[in-house]
């Protein structure tokens, strides 16, 4: 292979290693060897999340000899026809009516059941805030207030999820419960760093093992401004079921390591070495940039962690806090790129990209971006000043504006963030002295 690194080859590179990670996850291809044995009774399938509708496309046409019906809920833009099961869609991240009837409909359609039924939850990322049914005395739009809330706190999303679940009356296991004695199996794609499975989609069909002063230390520590119905809810509503009170079949579909072992497998093909510093990195989006960069120029300058040429490779979720001043538009991806090419400030030989795998960064309609050594430069020549751009959080203007998004499209799944930064060149570093 050519051993030259142009700015058309990086880039081409960059999005085979990222499109390789995310097809890596594809519900409809991993589905069928994960489904439990099949049931002497019916099958009722339910689920939640951007992955929901591709995960019940791909098991109706794994199981056409099983009498199986349900209903799933997935993002606006997500769909795809799913054969015997409903799929709807509904708002995200912030809930609406159809997300608190999407939960109405699943709770209803796992009531009656005997023991020879089997209910499957297909649960994904995102499944929080499409699956929606507020704890009494909340009203949706008291839900809708906390979920805005803890979007702007800097929790992350696991914190996030712990206020979720003991904020309803069908997460944290309580789909579960109103399923038995029924059988209950749990397939995920994973979305979370760790890849706890309770805390995907909030855990609707999974004993829960956070509790209520959990979470609300999470609402003083991050001083998340609650509506009283709902402060109320936390102080005086029951416990989620805990493990022991219901089963947790659960098996998992795909999960950010997976879809960084894919792209790692993408570089070797491109000629670079991989290094996966982690699959579940959390932070500050523009902060994990400087840190990249400090990384990307060890490989350069020392060949550690690793000789180049080579690709970084990370997964996990970032977070994004914002001031109290206006915001633009942007994701924690394209945030990330921007405090990253900041940081870089020009440094030859490296390119980057970052998407989030479900295809669409925040609330805009890209993935992520892709940067090089020549971003600042083509942005001032457009008078573009990235450093103002990354205080006011307008990242997604920023590449935007210089054409450098990345837009796939809803990718029917979810992995999380998957980041590569491609490092074509190294140079002599300084050797330390011998002791």
């Amino acid at each position: 292979m050519n051993d030259r690194w142009t700015d058309v080859r990086a880039r081409s590179a960059l999005r085979r290693i990222f499109d390789a990670a995310i097809a890596s996850a594809d519900p409809r291809i991993t589905i069928a060897d994960a489904l439990p044995a099949k049931p002497k009774g019916r099958c009722i399938v339910v689920g939640a999340g951007k992955a929901s509708a591709a995960m019940a496309a791909g098991l109706d046409a794994a199981w056409p000899d099983v009498e199986l019906s349900g209903v799933v809920v997935t993002r606006h833009g997500h769909s795809v026809p799913a054969g015997r099961i409903e799929v709807l869609e509904a708002s995200h991240p912030v809930p609406d009516d159809t997300s608190k009837a999407a939960a109405l409909r699943m709770l209803h359609a796992v009531e009656g059941l005997s023991a020879d039924d089997l209910v499957i939850a297909l649960m994904s990322g995102g499944g929080s805030a499409l699956m929606t049914l507020p704890a009494s005395p909340m009203t949706l739009a008291d839900k809708q207030a906390v979920n805005r809330a803890l979007l702007a706190s800097g929790a992350t999303i696991a914190e996030m999820n712990v206020v979720r679940k003991h904020l309803s009356a069908i997460k944290g296991g309580r789909l579960a419960l109103a399923a038995l004695p029924a059988r209950v199996t749990t397939l995920v794609i994973s979305d979370i760093p760790g890849d706890d499975p309770a805390a995907i989609a909030s855990g609707p069909s999974l004993p829960d093992s956070s509790t209520k002063a959990a979470a609300l230390e999470i609402v003083g520590r991050f001083a998340i401004d609650l509506p009283e119905a709902a402060r109320l809810v936390l102080e005086q509503a029951d416990e989620t079921p805990k493990p022991g009170e219901i089963d947790a079949d659960v098996r998992i579909l795909a999960a950010p390591f997976h879809a960084l072992d894919a792209a790692a497998s993408a570089a070797r093909d491109e000629g670079l070495t991989p290094i996966i510093l982690g699959d579940a990195i959390e932070g500050e989006a523009r902060e994990l940039g400087t840190v990249m960069a400090g990384i990307a120029r060890s490989v350069a300058r020392h060949a550690q962690p690793g000789p180049a040429p080579a690709v970084l490779l990370s997964g996990g979720e970032t977070t994004v806090t914002i001031g109290r001043g206006p915001a633009g538009h942007g994701g924690r991806n394209t945030e990330f790129l921007l405090g990253l090419a900041v940081a870089l400030s020009g440094a030859s030989d490296i390119w980057a990209v970052a998407g989030d795998s479900d295809g669409i960064d925040g609330t805009e309609d890209a993935a992520g971006a892709l940067i090089g050594p020549d971003t600042l430069r083509r942005a001032a020549a457009n008078l573009l000043d990235a450093r103002a751009y990354l205080a006011a959080h307008d990242s997604y203007t920023f590449f935007d504006r210089l054409g450098d998004l990345v837009r796939t499209g809803p990718t029917l799944t979810n992995v999380n963030d998957i980041r590569a930064v491609l490092i074509a060149a190294g140079k002599p570093g300084i050797k330390p002295a011998m002791r």
